[in-house]
């Protein structure tokens, strides 16, 4: 068994502690199946999965202050608490306590422990109790438990409230980000010009210079054939169509793909592709480089001079994802799909050409100044976390003395 990251590092606060295997301060052991139907958005009991709360349950499992481990999935290994009675499922591991310990701080040195590291390695990935009930640890005092427990209590409250402001800038960023180019496109960037009345309801005024073209005027569907030498491109609701070949682990997420690569259709540049479930979500893209998509893919090829381009961004505008709802057919969401014979009727509006490139210039500059500030942001939420990882580790150790920090 791998040796703990942290087992031969104990801070010099930290060298009278033992080192104690799990199973002696809790017995972890799996939860109990339990049916989704039996699972609701209110209830009496609240249900833990693998990833933290489910929902609630009208029966529970357990019942005190537990640490929580999800055993199965991407993100098997991680820690979550529970208290009072609750429905733990069979995709979580729970502490059964054997002796006493503070549980805020047994949590956080099995987070510290990294125990991801011990899944093992199949298609779905998981960890074992016998794993974690073996797994060596070193154990302070209870006294120091507690004092290590309102350390850290106290100072990652204070880094979690940091990341969840710099979260809430960032979506106040993405938002600022969608108005910028739905102005550009719908209203263009002119404070000055004259407007008028599109007759297009979900657009409403648009300069007065600009025309009104249904989408079978600009396209037309398109069938070409594929050359299976060409990159296989997807299409995404927030970053349009590729411009590459996708990875092996981005095919499986994405779209189910064949080997057979004659059983896709090729696609040019300046083409539209939607995907037709998705489209409602804003699914559209334009085609920048030759290559394949799934035959589940609408590809429009234009037949007037324009760029496609700005009407993506059209497509991409959260009252254009209102008409396109509108236009797609289907009993659910789920189900929703936008055939081409209804999208051909849409009615969007253009400038001439030449204002088309300055939209989109335009957007280009503004959307990579918003871009770097929203990858600044994530940049510095990202060293807010390690230092919150590192925080832990320091004081579950023994390299902080959590009593002095106190």
């Amino acid at each position: 068994m791998k040796a703990l990251p942290f087992e031969l590092q104990v801070g010099a606060f930290g060298k009278h502690w033992k080192k104690t295997a799990v199973k002696h301060l809790a017995l972890f052991q799996s939860g109990s199946a339990i049916d989704g139907e039996a699972i609701s958005e209110t209830g009496e009991f609240p249900v833990f999965g693998g990833n933290g709360m489910r929902g609630f349950a009208s029966h529970f499992t357990h019942e005190g202050c537990s640490v929580l481990i999800g055993r199965q999935g991407a993100l098997c290994g991680n820690v979550n608490y529970a208290k009072g009675k609750f429905w733990a499922s069979e995709h979580a591991l729970v502490g059964r306590p054997r002796r006493e310990f503070e549980v805020k701080w047994l949590g956080e040195t099995l987070r510290s422990a990294n125990l991801g590291q011990y899944s093992t390695a199949a298609a779905q990935p998981g960890i074992a109790a016998d794993t974690v009930n073996n797994l060596r640890i070193p154990v302070p005092p209870y006294e120091e438990q507690t004092a290590i427990a309102n350390f850290l209590d106290r100072e990652t409250a204070r880094i979690d409230g940091l990341v969840e402001k710099k979260g809430r800038f960032i979506e106040l960023l993405k938002e600022k980000r969608a108005a910028v180019i739905t102005h550009a496109v719908t209203k263009g960037i002119d404070a000055d010009v004259p407007m008028k009345d599109s007759g297009v309801e979900w657009i409403g005024q648009v300069p007065s210079h600009w025309d009104v073209s249904r989408i079978a005027a600009l396209f037309r569907e398109a069938f070409r054939a594929p050359d299976p030498n060409l990159p296989v491109l997807s299409v995404s609701i927030h970053d349009g169509v590729t411009d590459g070949e996708l990875s092996d682990e981005e095919r499986d997420r994405k779209v189910a793909l064949s080997e057979d690569r004659t059983k896709y259709q090729g696609v040019a540049p300046g083409d539209l592709v939607y995907n037709m479930m998705r489209a409602w979500q804003g699914a559209f893209g334009a085609v920048q480089v030759y290559g394949l998509v799934s035959p589940a893919y609408v590809v429009a090829q234009p037949i007037a001079e324009f760029r496609t381009k700005f009407i993506e961004h059209i497509l991409h505008t959260k009252s254009a994802s209102e008409e396109i709802r509108r236009f797609s057919r289907g009993i659910a969401d789920f189900r929703m799909r936008l055939y081409w014979d209804h999208f051909r009727n849409l009615r969007v509006c253009l400038p001439s050409l030449g204002e088309q490139d300055e939209i989109l210039a335009y957007i280009d500059r503004e959307t990579a100044r918003i871009d770097a500030l929203i990858s600044t942001t994530n940049r510095s939420i990202e060293l807010l976390k390690e230092k919150r990882s590192a925080l832990i580790t320091a004081a579950v150790t023994g390299k902080t003395d959590a009593r002095s920090a106190a």
